[in-house]
């Protein structure tokens, strides 16, 4: 009768014991368990590991060094390709072409940009620096052949002049670049400015279709991923007053406004200026080759951002809508 009141007793003494250090191992398992997740956190937040790191650095470097490369060789590509260029000329086409290369690399370099818009939203620049390349490259081989004329050569002034006659009808704006010439110019120079006009106007044409197809068909931006209007759009301030998606819609219909008007405005503006100050001599190849580029690839380059900007805007409005929907659909199911 004893010894069962004995083991009752220790029994009973042990019991809180066991209890104790079960509830002390379960801490310690808790702990554990705890700190292997913040160390999982903490990797996971800290970044990639070292190696990544550092692949990741050496690919944007070698990226910005090849956007950086790309710039200065368009740039210089005129003087490269005529082979009657002085030398002040290429010493100041160098100049430019290093002094664009480093503000690219700059602005590539960099992780977030400061000045380049749509820069995480493929294709977009490469469209327009392919439409770009395309008119330089295009015009220097047509100038070249008229001195040293090629296979290669005699079939683009022939692709170009065919474009220039056939986008030459009246009111037009390749009619009304060809009219900045003064009356009594040269043949040979009009047919040069005609051939050059109408291939860089087809050409930029083809770039806000190109794009146009790229919006409305292939889902740009989405299509390329998540899409964020802070980081793409980095000279747009949001908190300069007003409804985002009303300033987004503003902005876009002024620059579709201005890119159609300006392949006629700039004709006419550097003929009315004529009058009153010399305008520059565009009987230089190389000159003919710049003054066409921008007159082609700039407005359309404005119409382009007009299309995008309304692109942008919509999404908003129906990431609104959507959250909107979702919103009241929750408060409906509370009632």
């Amino acid at each position: 009768m004893i010894l069962p009141e004995i083991l009752s007793l220790l029994r009973t003494r042990l019991e809180p014991l066991a209890k104790t250090r079960q509830k002390l191992g379960n801490n310690k398992a808790d702990r554990h368990i705890r700190q292997t997740q913040v160390d999982a956190l903490f990797r996971k937040s800290s970044g990639p590991e070292p190696l990544e790191g550092k692949q990741a650095v050496i690919s944007q470097i070698l990226s910005a060094l090849l956007r950086a490369t790309l710039v200065a060789l368009l740039v210089a590509i005129p003087a490269l390709f005529l082979p009657w260029v002085a030398k002040d000329t290429a010493q100041i086409v160098v100049i430019i072409s290093l002094l664009l290369s480093l503000l690219t690399f700059i602005e590539y370099f960099g992780r977030y940009p400061s000045f380049v818009e749509f820069r995480f939203a493929p294709p977009y620049n490469r469209l327009k620096f392919g439409a770009a390349a395309l008119v330089v490259i295009t015009l220097s081989l047509i100038a070249r052949g008229h001195v040293d004329p090629s296979p290669l050569t005699m079939i683009l002034t022939y692709i170009g002049s065919a474009m220039g006659h056939a986008m030459e009808f009246p009111y037009s704006p390749v009619q009304l670049f060809v009219l900045m010439l003064p009356p009594d110019a040269n043949p040979a120079l009009v047919d040069a400015m005609r051939t050059a006009a109408g291939f860089a106007y087809v050409v930029s044409i083809f770039m806000v279709f190109t794009f146009v197809i790229l919006v409305r068909m292939m889902g740009w931006p989405m299509r390329y991923g998540a899409f964020n209007v802070w980081i793409n759009l980095p000279l747009f301030d949001p908190t300069r007053g007003g409804d985002i998606v009303d300033r987004l819609k503003r902005d876009s219909g002024l620059n579709i406004v201005l890119g159609l008007l300006l392949p006629f405005m700039i004709p006419a503006v550097i003929k009315a200026a004529s009058f009153i100050i010399d305008p520059i001599s565009i009987e230089s190849s190389q000159a003919l080759i710049w003054i066409t580029t921008v007159w082609a690839i700039l407005p359309a380059s404005i119409l382009m951002r007009g299309i995008a900007l309304l692109r942008v805007a919509e999404l908003i409005e129906a990431k609104r809508k959507r959250v909107y929907a979702q919103a009241e659909a929750e408060s409906f199911q509370e009632i």
